[in-house]
């Protein structure tokens, strides 16, 4: 049973997440590095739907503040480079993280959606 304040995230390496970059459970991987896998979102809610994940299995509000701020910071940096190999660098795209539950994150990983590849703005889902 866990006490006020802790977490079930900082040591669950057994998330989804953590098991599909040990390629322990299917994904489509579109890039991979020593600190981050880049993968199709399953649930897709764009033609162009991926999920930055870093390696290292952090939460967004707990935990070691440098490793998750140097973790979103590269993640911007990555973002550029993905959104091209995907299509959408030109055309456009978001990112989208959900902090909690109640934002409706699902997986008490680090990760942030990459969004895009409408065909045209009238399409694109307002957050």
């Amino acid at each position: 049973m866990l006490k006020k304040g802790e977490s079930t995230m900082e040591k669950n390496t057994d998330c989804i997440f953590c098991k599909i970059i040990r390629k322990e459970v299917p994904a489509e991987f579109v890039y991979e590095d020593a600190d981050f896998a880049v993968f199709k979102d399953i649930r897709p809610s764009a033609p162009v739907h991926l999920l930055l994940v870093p390696r290292e299995h952090l939460e967004i509000q707990v935990g070691d503040l440098e490793k998750r701020a140097a973790a979103l910071g590269r993640v911007f940096a990555l973002s550029r480079e993905v959104a091209e190999k995907a299509g959408v660098l030109n055309s456009g795209y978001k990112l989208v993280t959900n902090a909690g539950h109640g934002a409706g994150q699902t997986i008490d990983h680090l990760h942030v959606h990459l969004i895009g590849g409408w065909k045209s703005p009238t399409e694109v889902r307002h957050v």
